[in-house]
């Protein structure tokens, strides 16, 4: 399987996935091809801060970086072992990373040392999604979301009004974002996480994913491999 994809121009882009795997392409999607790295651990998603420089993490604390547009990927030390889901980057050098037991990391200096945030929560985080350099928000199981607005340092648990297993979050600007989850679950704030309501999405199905291309317009997968559109702001969702 894979799990996460990121691209850093208009032809270049990267997958990763199960088992250590990790392509890249070089002409928009046409052929894909396997790049080396030293991990078997399952790798759960992929960041690059700009065309050279790129990070995934997975399974039993793996992150790797490379420094070369994915020729050589390296481990990085990142002080623990738990399973890391999503990571992030708000420039060059500031980057998160989350995943279980309520496991939030972060590095101030490109990958190099990882230092633990205290989230708060032993909950399984599964997403992070940064507004500006000071404000970010992690999503999780139990319907977990967290907010920062000091880098990192604090971390203070939204009201989501669900129990569901959110799996990805998204921002629009500094004050829209939105949330999906297990069984259908959409939920959207339009000031910044003080209060996020419920969206119909028409479906019961997990919602795995969701990214916006503007204001308006917005897309979501889910676990059947349906994919969702809006474009009036998650107000309504078509099958696609």
């Amino acid at each position: 399987d894979l799990s996460s994809v990121f691209f850093t121009n208009a032809n270049t882009g990267y997958a990763v996935g199960d088992n250590g795997i990790i392509l890249k392409t070089s002409n928009a999607g046409v052929d894909w091809t396997v790049q080396t790295n030293d991990t078997s651990n399952h790798l759960r998603s992929v960041y690059f801060t700009d065309a050279n420089s790129g990070y995934a993490v997975g399974w039993y604390g793996t992150i790797l970086k490379t420094s070369n547009a994915g020729t050589i990927w390296t481990a990085q030390a990142r002080g623990t072992t738990n399973d890391l889901y999503s990571v992030f980057f708000t420039d060059a050098n500031t980057g998160y990373a989350v995943g279980e037991n309520g496991t939030i990391l972060k590095t101030s200096n490109a990958g190099t040392s990882w230092k633990t945030q205290s989230s708060g929560t032993t909950n399984l985080l599964i997403s992070v999604f940064f507004t500006d350099a000071s404000t970010g928000y992690v999503v999780g199981s139990y319907g977990t979301i967290l907010k920062t607005s000091n880098a990192g340092a604090d971390w203070t648990a939204q009201s989501s009004g669900t129990s569901n297993q959110l799996y990805s979050v998204y921002f629009t600007d500094a004050n829209t974002g939105y949330a999906v989850g297990y069984n259908g679950t959409l939920l959207k704030t339009i000031n910044a996480g003080a209060v996020w309501f419920a969206q119909l999405t028409g479906t019961t199905n997990g919602l795995l994913s969701a990214y916006f291309t503007d204001a308006n317009t917005g897309y979501e997968v889910d676990d059947y491999g349906t994919i969702l559109k809006t474009s009036n702001a998650g107000t309504d969702w078509t099958a696609q």
